[in-house]
């Protein structure tokens, strides 16, 4: 499994780096989380820069994508050569996630339609622009794709993707060992009273 987290110049290092972590908490070969650029080099909105794991090219390949977001999104949205690669996201075959203003890349990429979206409030009114319906939860998820809004929901896509990709135990697992001292059961109990509403119900079991 390929899980690649697009990063552009400006970005938000909670967005991208708590994603990062939380995912990686899965140890097997067959995981491999990236952070996508469009450049070798992008450096945060707090000057943390950071290099290339992956392109956007092969991010758009991945099993599961997660927009991450930044200062810079409307210049991202408008830049022509990025959003021509973006163009082969597609929710059919893959897991797509926006967080924050990485749901105004899904809106201008037109995968959203009729699918409201969850974002920061600096950026909702661009997204209500563009034609989305923004709810005023942290986390909402229709089939393949999801959104998550405020940099401290960025959990709540990770353990969406590992929930779908790896399992509920697994997702169990890594929220654990990032929560909070003394909060962990607490801490749980929220994460998934706000995901599990948005996952596939478990198949019947086999008499």
């Amino acid at each position: 499994m390929h899980i690649a987290i697009l990063t552009f110049e400006g970005y938000n290092e909670l967005d991208s780096l708590i994603a990062l972590g939380v995912l990686n908490r899965i140890r097997t070969d067959d995981w491999r989380v990236t952070i996508a650029t469009p450049s070798p080099k992008v450096t945060s909105m707090n000057g943390v820069v950071i290099e290339q794991m992956s392109t956007l090219e092969e991010a758009c390949a991945a099993d599961a994508v997660i927009v991450g977001s930044g200062i810079a999104t409307r210049e991202v949205v408008e830049d022509p050569e990025i959003m021509n690669i973006l163009r082969s996201l597609d929710p059919s075959r893959q897991l797509v996630a926006a967080q924050c203003s990485g749901a105004l890349v899904l809106a201008r990429l037109g995968l959203l339609g009729d699918i409201p979206a969850c974002t920061d409030l600096i950026t909702k009114p661009w997204v209500v622009a563009a034609g989305v319906e923004v709810l005023d939860q942290p986390f909402y998820a229709r089939d393949n794709i999801a959104t998550a809004g405020g940099c401290l929901a960025s959990h709540y896509l990770a353990a969406w993707i590992i929930a779908r990709l790896a399992g509920k135990e697994a997702a169990d697992g890594a929220l654990h060992y990032v929560a909070p001292v003394g909060e962990k059961e607490e801490y749980m109990e929220r994460a998934w009273r706000n995901i599990t509403p948005y996952l596939p119900a478990p198949a019947p079991a086999l008499v």
